[in-house]
C-alpha cells in the first residue's frame, strides 16, 4: 500500500479519536517514539484527538499528552480524568497551562470509576451512582474555572471551593470538549447535566430496540475496527493480532468478579456469540484482556453495515482502539465512507 493510500482521511461529518498506546505494555526506551508515531498517524487520518488512558498502572496522562502535542500540529489529547487522582483546580490549571504553552485545545474524558483494586488502594469506597454525582460536582468546578469571570464557589457533597479563580485565563476558543465514559442511567444523567458526549461500549447493532438513541445527550461509542476488501483477510489479520491467551482470559474472569461496571457486565454477557461473515461483532480481544472495547471485523461492506447501524442510533463520536499501523486508518476510512451513506 502506498503512503497516499494509507492516509485517506476519515469522513468529516463525525468526530473521531484514536487511542494512545498504553505505557504498561511498552518499553521505556521506545515508548515516546510509539506515542509520537500513533499521534502522527491519527492526525494525518483526520482524527480530532487521541485518548490518553489513566489508571494506577500507567504513566501520568498529562505528561503523555505533552508528548502528543509536541509530536503533532493540530491533534488534541483526550485526557482521561478521574477525580481521585487530581483536584479539579489542578485539572483546570493543566488545561489553561497547555493552552498558554502550546495554543492547543484539549479534550477531557471524565471517568467515574476504574479498576476496583485501584480504587480500593486509594481508599475510595464510593458507590457506583454516587461516583457519578461526584463527577458532576468535580466537572462543574473545572468548567466554571475555565469559563473565567467571577471567582468560583461551590459547597457540594464532594467538592468545596471558595472564591477560587484561575490564572492564566483560558482563551474561549480553547475551551475543552468533554466526553464521559459510562452506559448506566447514572452516567447518562451526568453527561446530560454537564453537556458532555456520553461514550459507550456498544452491543451488536441488532440488540438495540429503538432506531435512535433518545437520552437527551450527544452519544458516541468506543470500538476497534479491522476491515479489509475481503472479509477472510480481515478475520485472518484479527486472529493473528489477537490470538487466544489463557493468562489474559483468567485475568479477565477475575476482573469480572469484582467489577461494578455496567458496560463490563454487558459485554461479558455477550461473550461466546460466534463471529464470522454474518457477525462482525468480535469480543475475543476483550475476553483475553487485551483491550476494553468490542471489535468489528470483516469486509468493508459488512463492517460498514454495522457502523451504519450505530450512526442510525445517533452516534456521532467514535473512539477507535489503539491502531496497529497507519494502514488501519485507511481501511477504517473506507468502511466509514460506506457507513455514512447508510446511517
Amino acid at each position: 500500500m502506498s503512503a497516499d493510500e494509507a492516509t485517506i482521511p476519515l469522513p468529516t461529518e463525525f468526530t473521531f479519536f484514536s487511542t494512545c498506546p498504553p505505557s504498561d505494555t511498552s518499553d521505556p526506551a521506545s515508548y515516546p517514539d510509539q506515542v509520537a508515531e500513533v499521534a502522527r498517524w491519527s492526525e494525518r487520518a483526520g482524527c480530532a484527538g487521541i485518548l490518553v488512558y489513566t489508571d494506577n498502572r500507567l504513566l501520568d496522562p498529562w505528561l503523555v499528552a505533552a508528548m502528543v502535542i509536541e509530536s503533532t500540529e493540530r491533534l488534541s489529547p483526550l485526557v482521561a480524568v478521574q477525580p481521585i487522582y487530581m483536584h479539579p483546580y489542578t485539572v483546570a490549571k493543566m488545561v489553561t497551562s497547555f493552552a498558554f504553552l502550546y495554543g492547543r485545545r484539549m479534550f477531557l474524558n471524565m471517568v467515574a470509576g476504574g479498576f476496583k483494586h485501584d480504587l480500593e488502594a486509594l481508599c475510595d469506597q464510593t458507590e457506583h451512582d454516587r461516583r457519578y454525582e461526584r463527577l458532576v460536582e468535580y466537572t462543574t468546578v473545572i468548567k466554571e474555572l475555565l469559563r473565567g469571570g467571577s471567582p468560583v464557589t461551590l459547597e457540594g457533597d464532594f467538592c468545596r471551593v471558595r472564591n477560587l479563580k484561575l490564572n492564566p485565563a483560558l482563551p474561549p476558543e480553547l475551551f475543552p470538549g468533554l466526553t464521559m465514559s459510562g452506559s448506566s442511567k447514572a452516567a447518562l444523567d451526568a453527561a446530560r447535566k454537564l453537556d458532555a458526549v456520553a461514550v459507550q461500549y456498544p452491543r451488536p447493532r441488532h440488540e438495540y430496540q429503538q432506531s435512535r438513541t433518545d437520552h437527551g445527550v450527544a452519544t458516541g461509542i468506543r470500538i476497534g475496527v479491522i476491515a479489509r476488501p475481503d472479509g477472510a483477510e480481515a478475520w485472518q489479520i484479527a486472529r493473528d493480532r489477537f490470538p487466544p491467551d489463557r493468562r489474559g482470559q483468567i485475568t479477565h474472569q477475575l476482573a469480572m468478579k469484582v467489577s461494578d461496571s455496567v458496560w463490563h457486565t454487558q459485554l461479558s454477557e455477550l461473550a461466546g456469540a460466534p463471529p464470522g461473515g454474518e457477525n462482525p461483532y468480535w469480543l475475543v480481544p476483550f475476553e483475553n484482556y487485551k483491550t476494553f472495547c468490542p471489535y468489528l471485523v470483516g469486509s468493508y461492506e459488512r463492517v460498514a453495515e454495522e457502523l451504519g447501524g450505530y450512526v442510525s442510533l445517533g452516534h456521532r463520536t467514535f473512539i477507535f482502539d489503539v491502531p496497529a499501523g497507519e494502514e488501519d486508518f485507511h481501511h477504517i476510512a473506507k468502511a466509514f465512507a460506506l457507513a455514512a451513506g447508510q446511517g
